[in-house]
C-alpha cells in the first residue's frame, strides 16, 4: 500500500465484524509497532494483545461506564449544543462521531482483538504513541480497522488488575486500540484545512500557503 494512502485513510473504523484477525496479521502489526522511534532507544514500552473473550467481556462494562463519563464530563456542553440543532453541519458531524463511539462501547464484546499499550515511567507518551500509531497504520495496510481510546482512564485500577499489570514497576497505561475488519468503506477523513490550524515561525502568523482540498489522491 502507498504510504500516503495509509496516512490519509487510517481513520477510526469502529463498526466491525467479529471475524478473527489471523496470527500472521497480528505479527505484522506488532512488528511494525516496535520499529517506531524510541527515545534513547530505551524501548520502555509493552504491548498486550487481547483476544480472550472472557477478558474482553470483563473489560466491556468498565469501558461503557467510562465512556458515559466522557459524554457527561468532557463533551457534555458540546452535545447539548449539537442536539439542540442537529441539522447544522458541524453539529451533525459531532453526533455522527458520538454514535460511532457509542457503537464501540455497545458492541465491545464483539471486537476480535484489542491492543493495550504501556510505557514505563514516561507520562509524555513520546515513544509509545508513535508506536501505537504505527500499529494502526500497519493494520490499515492489512485491511483491518482500528480505533484509539483512552476512556478507561476513569476506572484504570480495575482495568490494570484484569490485565495483570504489575503495580510497582512504573508502567503507565497509554491507550487501548480496537481492531476488526470494518463494515464500512475506507476514505479520507474530513478535516479543517492544514493552513487553518498551522502557523509559521510565530503564533498566529500564516503558514504561507493554502491547501483547500486533500492532496491525496494527488
Amino acid at each position: 500500500m502507498d504510504v500516503y494512502e495509509a496516512l490519509y485513510t487510517t481513520r477510526a473504523m469502529r463498526r466491525i465484524t467479529p471475524d478473527p484477525i489471523p496470527e500472521d496479521v497480528q505479527k505484522r502489526i506488532l512488528d511494525a509497532a516496535v520499529r517506531s522511534p524510541s527515545g534513547g532507544n530505551q524501548q520502555a514500552w509493552r504491548f498486550m494483545l487481547i483476544d480472550d473473550k472472557q477478558v474482553i467481556a470483563a473489560l466491556a462494562p468498565i469501558y461503557r461506564r467510562c465512556l458515559a463519563q466522557v459524554w457527561d464530563l468532557v463533551y457534555k456542553e458540546r452535545l447539548i449544543i449539537a442536539n439542540a440543532d442537529p441539522d447544522e453541519p458541524e453539529n451533525a458531524q459531532t453526533l455522527r462521531v458520538q454514535r460511532s463511539a457509542q457503537w464501540l462501547a455497545d458492541h465491545f464484546e464483539e471486537y476480535p482483538l484489542l491492543l493495550a499499550s504501556f510505557s514505563q515511567s514516561d507520562p509524555t507518551g513520546g515513544s509509545i504513541h508513535p508506536a501505537t500509531w504505527s500499529a494502526m497504520l500497519a493494520a490499515r495496510a492489512e485491511g483491518v480497522g482500528s480505533a484509539w481510546t483512552y476512556a478507561m482512564v476513569f476506572e484504570l485500577d480495575p482495568v490494570l488488575e484484569i490485565l495483570g499489570v504489575p503495580k510497582d514497576e512504573g508502567w503507565i497505561f497509554s491507550s487501548l486500540v480496537t481492531f476488526g475488519y470494518p463494515t464500512g468503506v475506507w476514505g479520507v477523513a474530513p478535516r479543517r484545512p492544514a493552513h487553518e490550524v498551522s502557523y509559521r515561525n510565530q503564533w498566529g502568523q500564516p503558514v504561507g500557503f493554502e491547501i483547500p482540498e486533500p492532496l491525496y489522491p494527488g
